[in-house]
């Protein structure tokens, strides 16, 4: 077998997610098992999304963890660049080669035209998909159009019949029929491409031998195999990954479970433990047993002993293994885990001008600045009870604020404050109004130092957290609220 190389490739538009750390953790161990290279590759072309303060905390987070690469865009390698958005003049290449072998053509509809499709065949009770409208323009007339300047999309040609049959390490050979699958656009109109070409592209120039990615891709992935086939390109080896669930069973979401590896380091797990309980999730060592380092799991790692189950993210079992290793530790080492944790300098400095004005005595500090060494904080709702506003109306401004500052990337006091300032004008309240819930919620108390302070030193992690939580407390937010406010956000100006 010539030499394994694995990959992981994210995609810089949120927090750090366990499930990316889980895929990467996988992808590691059966490249280092095969004495492989692992790459990390960054899949940026979602150009409204994708920020680099978002790519820079994926590398931090894995980093944490111990997950590290042989190549990618911070490391180099002879396979560069590893940022998709600095590979355009590649796609478009490639994406011209299918359109001048007739696999894909030009695609010239417009939204309009589309919605009226799909609307049509959900009427008809038919899956809806592209109706192959430009597939039969003379080639021709499209180049001409496409000479002018016209705005299209490049879009694939694939089977409407027959099935296709996806070879994966785990299921043995997945049947999906080709009528499941729309006509894929490769190539969107502002000359970036989607995933499916991005992918297939960079897989095979990066010499990609195994692709270890999670099972929500098997469905599409048929498109995949008939890309490589029209490029006339070996395909790697497929391994599609069970999805790591809530404990009921539900896809894991940050509404049920803190789903940022970043949050698990604020809220004091060790590295070693958190990795360890990722390798448990749908895999076990030979011998059974719960805890392992990741050297163990590299020398013992079989990907056939992957149980195809969901496995279940449970936050009580991964505390749980967190104190084993705790335990394990010297007491050297424990005392040095949690000074860097959040009793080191850089973290005290921060927090001591905000209360040195507030205190007599030194054994004051810890009643009043307690919080900003928990995770969770001790809520009281009679703290929420409002002068002005109702409980739902409580309730309402406190999930949109939350919202507002999950989309925000740049942590900082000044955004912090447009976001709470954004939603309180939207609602027609006053600063004022809010500020007394983000106490209650942040601090847990009635008042205590600058609010606004204390939220850009916690760290949007459990910020947002300790926000979730009081909504909790007050009765969360029902299915139909969730649609009416998500409306409501979307008035709100960013």
């Amino acid at each position: 077998m010539s030499k394994v190389r694995t990959r992981i490739a994210p995609s810089p538009t949120g927090d750090p997610h366990v499930g990316t750390a889980y895929i990467a953790l996988f992808n590691l161990c059966f490249a280092r098992q095969h004495g492989g290279e692992f790459i990390l590759r960054i899949e940026d072309t979602d150009q409204l999304r994708s920020t680099r303060e978002s790519e820079q905390q994926i590398f931090d987070a894995l980093r944490w963890l111990g997950i590290e690469w042989n190549e990618g865009p911070d490391v180099g390698g002879p396979h560069g660049p590893y940022r998709q958005s600095e590979r355009g003049h590649i796609y478009k290449k490639y994406s011209d080669e299918l359109v001048a072998k007739g696999h894909a053509f030009p695609c010239f509809c417009s939204a309009e035209r589309l919605d009226e499709v799909r609307a049509a065949q959900m009427a008809n009770k038919e899956t809806p998909r592209y109706d192959g409208h430009c597939m039969h323009m003379d080639p021709a007339e499209a180049q001409r159009r496409v000479a002018a300047g016209e705005s299209h999309v490049i879009r694939m040609k694939v089977p409407s019949e027959g099935v296709c049959v996806v070879p994966d390490l785990l299921r043995g050979d997945v049947e999906i029929p080709w009528d499941r699958m729309d006509m894929q656009v490769l190539m969107k109109a502002d000359g970036l491409p989607t995933y499916f070409l991005a992918n297939v592209v960079d897989d095979h120039l990066m010499e990609i031998s195994h692709v270890l990615r999670g099972e929500e891709w098997l469905p599409s992935a048929p498109k995949l195999i008939k890309l490589y086939e029209y490029f006339g390109w070996e395909q790697p080896k497929l391994v599609y990954m069970p999805l790591l669930r809530n404990p009921d069973k539900s896809k894991l979401s940050k509404r049920k479970n803190p789903t940022s590896i970043t949050f698990y380091e604020r809220m004091g797990f060790l590295p070693q433990a958190m990795l360890n309980y990722l390798g448990r999730m749908g895999w076990s060592m030979p011998d059974e047993r719960e805890k392992f380092s990741l050297d163990e799991m590299i020398e013992h790692f079989d990907i056939t002993r992957v149980s195809l189950g969901g496995p279940i993210f449970d936050l009580e079992k991964l505390s749980w293994l967190n104190g084993q290793w705790m335990r394990e530790l010297s007491v050297e080492q424990f005392a040095a885990a949690a000074q860097q944790w959040a009793f080191n300098s850089d973290y005290l400095m921060q927090i001591a001008p905000l209360v040195q004005g507030r205190v007599e005595t030194f054994s004051q500090i810890a009643p009043l600045a307690s919080f900003f060494f928990a995770g969770a904080v001790p809520l009281d709702a009679a703290l929420f009870a409002h002068k002005k506003l109702a409980p739902d109306q409580v309730r309402q401004l406190l999930q949109l604020i939350l919202w507002k500052l999950e989309a925000l990337r740049q942590w900082e006091k000044e955004r912090i404050t447009e976001c709470i300032q954004a939603v309180v004008e939207h609602l027609e309240l006053k600063l004022r109004d809010a500020m007394p819930l983000m106490f209650a919620a942040i601090t847990g108390q009635a008042s205590s130092v600058s609010v606004l302070d204390a939220m850009q030193i916690l760290g949007p992690d459990l910020t947002r957290f300790r926000l979730r939580q009081a909504l909790e407390l007050l009765g969360g937010v029902s299915k139909k609220e969730n649609k009416e406010w998500e409306k409501l956000l979307a008035q709100i100006p960013a």
